[in-house]
């Protein structure tokens, strides 16, 4: 029989967030640090664990023990030591009656004597079953991969009952967690509504959420805003997360924090619903109505097949006043949710938030959740456009109250292998069939062939995690990047993005000046990028290659440092700037080197990369006017050998430059790239944005206005005026040809971009030919030639 042992543990209060400004403050608020020794400690956000020690078990079915290593992603508190279990084990934690956040952390990795990936195990709490022959390390290993775990679910504990929570290990194996948090809520918040029902879509049923539901957070988004780290959610200690990982395809609006904005909570959306910042920052389709009304704004989300879903939309309108402003639908999974959606009316006014409920089910054929935002036309609302704020979706416990689901079945999971940290090499532990007939084997050896080109692909994109070699790449102290920076001051800032601002300075050490990368320290955006862009870079030397010189992680600081590029970016020498314009050969030279750097990711490093956001932003230039390619926070990997076998993976990317069949089926190659590149080629050679909204219609996309000029023959009306009589004829023909090649729709009929190069240098001597025969118009010069574009094409 497994040893059922109860442990005590005072709410910790102390603990809770206590302050005025506080909206609730839980009853029970309990942190276990799993495996910890007996002193108490804090995680990186201030927050007092209880140690789970060894003196407190007398069986030997469980013991204490310490991962081997922490990825930089991870911190040490709760994710260093882990509690193990090779039988049944219970804790009970007394607590009030109510409904509370019950939280299980899982940190997959190597533990000595113990092979991670043999870990299976059940978990329950009170009478809901949470997981079932769960396996930590599959789930951590599917795609994207996940350095760390957590579970969060909705339990509500009746009067006279404590809340069990129950490890249980499948046979022959072992259970393990890192940390539990126990945390109360409001009664209402989830389930137990005084409404009682919440519509069924594609029915005309209300669903009912009674305090009898158990309830599983699937997703919980900060719709167009930052990460809302635990600490500053509204009492409950709720992780809300930026929604970009999510949005399918690119979405133009997103509304900048409104600090000044009043938000006015109701007891219909009290204050605790959501922490205000929620409510301060949303998404937008965009200022033009015609791109609007051609598309969904949609966010796109892997679930468990066979539940139902509880999704909650969250709205607040700061920048508009009157109904009939902005009216919009609202979608889910191809069922209509809401029609004529108007935040205004529904809410009475500007600034008062509010939230709408829906619950879906997704069938068992089906893996995947849609929300989708769509103008409403009818009524002629002022604005054609559509908002949201916050998004939570909760998968539903069944009648038997189980929320378990299958870990990721064997084509998106690993079989049986081992991960060596220290090594980066993977173990595949093969079986020998035998017996197998002929028949039986062909279809097998495709089967592991399709299995592994996925499996391989999935585990480069842990690389983002792993630790960086000092060897590799310096860490520089954040002493020196504040000597270096001024403490950070404005006036040396000579760029701006979305991961954050980009300083002039000088190094102590570094010979020559560098540029300095900051994150936003406010928040977590562009966490996984920043280590993605240490790994890449740390690894790769190349002249067309942006050179990292270091990084920073020191107090909540992420902070990347560069060699800095005197000129700047390709676009600050094409349109809107005071630069003078740059010459027709100098620009041929830096598409060039461009193309070479990005030939030598995809075929000449040790693995392939996809760039994934080539842009003319992302091209800088060095005192000599070398071109180098940069910013690699979005970058994917896979094996040399697998040329153009595609990635699917979530859409991202800038709007304009991105390659439309990977935006429709989710599938990255290098040839997303090539397209990409095809509308740096068109940019480079218009001086115009790849999307302006200030033009007519079918000139906004400069991609399809360029393919049609160059279909109807007519380039002269594209061509940047500036470059007019400086292009040779031939060379002007064969770029325009390469350009339209890039941007075929069809990625297998794109150049390699191995080919797009030489077709380059092509061009190259092509005009330098031209110029030698006196065959362009020179400073002043009379030539035997046509004297404008017009002539030449």
């Amino acid at each position: 029989m497994p040893f059922l042992i109860t442990i005590v543990f005072l709410a910790l209060l102390s603990s809770a967030s206590t302050t005025s400004s506080a909206p609730y403050t839980p009853t029970d608020y309990i942190l276990l640090n799993s495996g910890a020794s007996s002193n108490t400690m804090s995680d990186d956000d201030g927050r007092h664990w209880v140690a789970d020690a060894d003196d407190l078990y007398s069986n030997t079915s469980s013991f204490s023990s310490i991962a081997s290593y922490l990825e930089p992603s991870v911190t040490q508190v709760p994710y260093m030591t882990a509690r193990i279990f090779h039988g049944q084990f219970t804790y009970k934690f007394p607590v009030s009656s109510g409904p509370k956040f019950l939280r299980l952390y899982f940190y997959p990795n190597e533990y000595p004597g113990l092979d991670i990936s043999a870990s299976f195990f059940s978990v329950t709490a009170n009478n809901y079953t949470l997981m079932s022959n769960f396996s930590a390390y599959l789930v951590s290993s599917a795609s994207p991969p996940q350095a760390f775990i957590v579970k969060e679910f909705v339990i509500t504990v009746h009067d006279q009952q404590m809340l069990d929570v129950t490890f249980a290990p499948s046979p022959n194996s072992f259970a393990f967690i890192n940390g539990i948090e126990v945390a109360s809520m409001p009664a209402n918040l989830y389930t137990g509504q005084t409404f009682g029902s919440v519509h069924l879509l594609d029915t005309n049923y209300f669903f009912e959420l009674k305090n009898t539901t158990a309830l599983e957070t699937a997703y919980r988004l900060n719709v167009g805003g930052n990460d809302i780290l635990k600490t500053d959610d509204s009492g409950m200690f709720r992780t809300w997360n930026q929604d970009s990982e999510y949005i399918f395809g690119a979405a133009f609006g997103v509304m900048p924090y409104q600090p000044n904005t009043t938000i006015k909570y109701t007891k219909a959306t009290p204050v605790y619903m959501a922490p205000e910042v929620v409510y301060e920052t949303a998404r937008t389709m965009g200022p033009t109505a015609s791109i609007n009304l051609n598309y969904n704004l949609t966010w796109l989300f892997t679930v468990d097949p066979g539940f139902y879903y509880l999704v909650r939309l969250h709205f607040c309108e700061t920048s508009l006043q009157y109904i009939n402003q902005r009216v919009f639908d609202i979608f889910i999974n191809n069922h209509t949710a809401e029609e004529a959606m108007d935040v205004i009316a529904l809410s009475g006014g500007n600034g008062i938030p509010v939230y709408k409920d829906y619950v879906v089910w997704v069938p068992q054929s089906v893996n995947d959740l849609w929300v989708a935002l769509h103008p409403q036309t009818r009524g002629k609302p002022e604005f054609y456009d559509a908002v949201l704020n916050g998004l939570e979706i909760f998968k539903l416990s069944k009648w038997d109250g189980s929320l378990a689901a299958p870990n990721p079945p064997p084509e998106t999971a690993p079989l049986t292998q081992k991960h060596s940290k220290k090594k980066g090499t993977f173990f595949i532990q093969k079986r020998v069939i035998l017996g197998a007939t002929l028949s039986s084997i062909v279809p097998m050896v495709l089967i592991f062939v399709f299995w592994l080109r996925k499996h391989l692909l999935r585990r480069t994109e842990a690389l983002n995690r792993r630790k960086v070699s000092p060897t590799l790449c310096k860490h520089i102290s954040l002493a020196d990047i504040l000597t270096a920076t001024n403490d950070f001051d404005n006036a040396l800032i000579v760029g701006r993005g979305g991961f954050g601002n980009v300083y002039r300075g000088c190094i102590p050490g570094v010979e020559h000046e560098v540029a300095v990368k900051r994150l936003n320290s406010k928040s977590h955006q562009g966490e996984n990028e920043f280590w993605a862009e240490i790994e890449m870079l740390s690894q790769l030397r190349y002249i067309n290659l942006v050179s990292l010189i270091g990084y920073c992680n020191e107090n909540r600081e992420m902070i990347l440092v560069y060699d800095y590029m005197v000129n700047g970016t390709l676009r600050d020498h094409l349109y809107n700037n005071d630069n003078i314009p740059l010459p027709w050969k100098q620009r041929l030279r830096i598409c060039i080197g461009a193309a070479r750097g990005l030939t030598y990711l995809h075929s000449g490093a040790v693995q392939r990369i996809i760039h994934r956001d080539v842009k003319t932003t992302n091209i800088l230039l060095d005192e000599t006017w070398v071109a180098k390619v940069s910013d690699f926070g979005l970058s994917k990997t896979g094996p040399v050998l697998m040329e153009n076998v595609p990635i699917t993976t979530m859409v991202k990317g800038t709007f304009g430059y991105m390659d439309p069949e990977y935006y429709r089926r989710l599938q990255l190659t290098e040839k997303s790239d090539v397209y990409s590149f095809g509308v740096v080629l068109f940019e480079v050679l218009c001086a115009r944005p790849a999307v302006d909204t200030r033009l007519n219609e079918e000139q906004i996309g400069l991609a399809g206005w360029a393919l049609k000029c160059v279909e109807n023959e007519t380039p002269e009306q594209i061509v940047d005026p500036y470059l007019q009589g400086t292009i040779a004829a031939e060379c002007l023909r064969v770029y325009v040809e390469i350009a339209k090649n890039c941007l075929h729709d069809v990625g297998v009929e794109r150049p390699k971009m191995r080919d797009v190069l030489g077709m380059l240098e092509f061009a190259l001597q092509l005009q330098e030919t031209a110029e030698t025969n006196q065959t362009v118009i020179g400073d002043g010069d009379t030539i035997d030639r046509p004297h404008t574009i017009d002539e030449v094409v």
